[in-house]
């Protein structure tokens, strides 16, 4: 089995991971809320050892890094209140936030901060959550406040590296946080029943402006038929990442219905050990034989956003809309395609997608569809979460699969990273030396300026190279009961818990 320290899944990991809600009929109150969630969290509690992206999501409410995302993209301060960067922008000075606190009550120290940075980083002996943190050289206490990271070339993004779940700051005397949950953020860690509920609880002694809401239940439910049911019950508060048949079943009476994205890249994720992917008449011919309105106007009524290559629009500069077009759908170009690859009678594939993904599951069946009148017999494999993350994900066996994956980070890094050749997290095993050489002129960039130039360099090479089909950003409905209010979307794949509140 491949051992993957990062995912945006990714999902990636998600990757991508779907909420829903459901309940156990208790009632609920001003001081509680129930969110579900589509799957279990992943099995360690460790932040530096967490996969899935819907795990990252909830636990952004636990843990915090030095710094950390607002709902705007910003980069600010957390764990650390503040940061000078030398003019060589080689040296990183973090100072700690004066009187904050962990989850037991202790206090944060710059010993803390030592201890976090060398594991997350993989200076204590053990890998890096990451490989953007491979190019940390040191990690220095200068006095009882301040910790200097030295890089060993300068990169511009950095900082949104360490705006991550998994750069999060941990105690240095907690010995087990794969089973003790231990964090500094607005809401700690109370308990797991596996396979039923994650519950988290307000910290109280939050050095910001902490959550609304005293105790969050995090109730896990695969089955997505009955949501809209247990929401008009009334029994259920929240429910995010509705479908568009859950959405349209709702009373607007009783829901606040908000409308956004769910900022990550959908896509039939080809595995290129798989050998007609190796051949690039083949991922052309499927490039132009799906059509991604097609499937937007199925699977959520035809919102959604159609994207080309593995960068979401929310990225901003590093997104480019015309890629989005150079496979509009064209069954005569994908047919040509067809005839002149090693396949020109077709061949028989596999689909392997989490079955507690409605819009996943939806889309594999429209790609069916399409690729069939190409010649390409695909069958669907469904199967659970656990299922997918080891086959698909760690062990790489599979043909073909639907996710979405989401970024752990602003950089494009977060999603760019997992298509070098060489990538622990790569698992499409696709190889491009021209991909990992503008790779890594991005991350070896001076300034902010050439890294674009070279992120976005990468981004046309996967589009050029039909790497997989690109599909779309998902879009995101969230239905909140009119008791609450205050849901916000951000750039990123998070649930910021801070942000919801009774409605007196």
């Amino acid at each position: 089995m491949k051992k993957i320290k990062t995912l945006v899944l990714f999902c990636l990991l998600a990757l991508t991971t779907v909420l829903c809600a459901c309940t156990d009929g208790k009632a609920k109150n001003s001081d509680s809320i129930t969110i579900g969630i589509a799957q279990d969290i992943d099995e360690s509690l460790d932040p530096h050892k967490m996969v899935a992206a819907g795990t990252k999501e909830i636990f952004f409410n636990v843990f915090e890094g030095l710094v950390k995302p607002d709902s705007n993209g910003n980069i600010v301060p957390a764990v650390a209140q503040s940061v000078e960067v030398s003019e060589d922008k080689l040296t990183y000075t973090f100072k700690l936030r004066n009187g904050i606190k962990f989850h037991d009550g202790n206090a944060v120290t710059i010993e803390d901060l030592e201890y976090s940075i060398n594991k997350f980083a993989g200076l204590d002996g053990g890998e890096p959550v990451s490989s953007a943190f491979l190019n940390i050289k040191e990690v220095k206490v200068t006095s009882e406040d301040t910790v200097e990271i030295r890089l060993e070339k300068a990169d511009s993004a950095f900082l949104s590296y360490l705006a991550s779940v998994e750069a999060a700051i941990i105690p240095k005397n907690n010995a087990n946080p794969d089973t003790v949950c231990i964090g500094t953020g607005p809401y700690k860690y109370v308990s797991r029943t596996p396979l039923q509920n994650v519950v988290f609880e307000r910290f109280d002694s939050y050095w910001g402006e902490g959550g609304n809401i005293q105790n969050v239940t995090f109730k896990i439910c695969t089955n997505p038929d009955t949501i809209a049911m247990e929401l008009e019950g009334g029994t259920i508060d929240m429910c995010i990442h509705l479908t568009k048949g859950q959405r349209m079943q709702l009373d607007t009476q009783n829901f606040t219905i908000y409308e956004g994205t769910m900022n990550l890249v959908q896509a039939l994720y080809l595995n290129h050990d798989f050998a007609p992917f190796e051949d690039l008449n083949v991922r052309k011919a499927m490039n132009y034989a799906v059509s991604s309105e097609e499937i937007m106007d199925y699977v959520s009524g035809g919102y959604g956003t159609k994207i080309g290559t593995s960068i979401y629009p929310n990225f901003g500069k590093y997104y480019d809309e015309t890629l989005s077009s150079v496979y509009d759908f064209d069954i005569e170009a994908a047919k040509e395609f067809m005839a002149k690859s090693n396949y020109p009678d077709g061949f028989d594939m596999t689909i392997t997608v989490p079955s507690n993904y409605d819009q996943h599951v939806d889309t594999a069946l429209v790609l069916k569809n399409q690729l069939a009148v190409i010649g390409i017999n695909a069958t669907i494999e469904k199967v659970d979460w656990e299922t997918w993350i080891s086959d698909v994900y760690l062990e790489r066996n599979y043909d073909a699969t639907v996710i979405g994956v989401d970024a752990a980070n602003l950089s494009a890094n977060a999603l760019l990273s997992r298509f070098k050749s060489d990538a622990s997290d790569n698992f499409t095993n696709y190889s491009n030396l021209k991909y990992d050489n503008a790779y890594n002129n991005a991350v070896n960039a001076a300034d902010d300026e050439t890294a674009t130039t070279y992120f976005m360099q990468c981004a046309n090479i996967l589009n050029d190279d039909a790497a997989n089909v690109y599909i779309q950003d998902l879009p995101d409905f969230v239905a909140l009961n009119k008791k609450f209010d205050g849901y916000t979307f951000y750039p990123l794949y998070v649930l910021d818990l801070t942000k919801i509140k009774a409605v007196n």
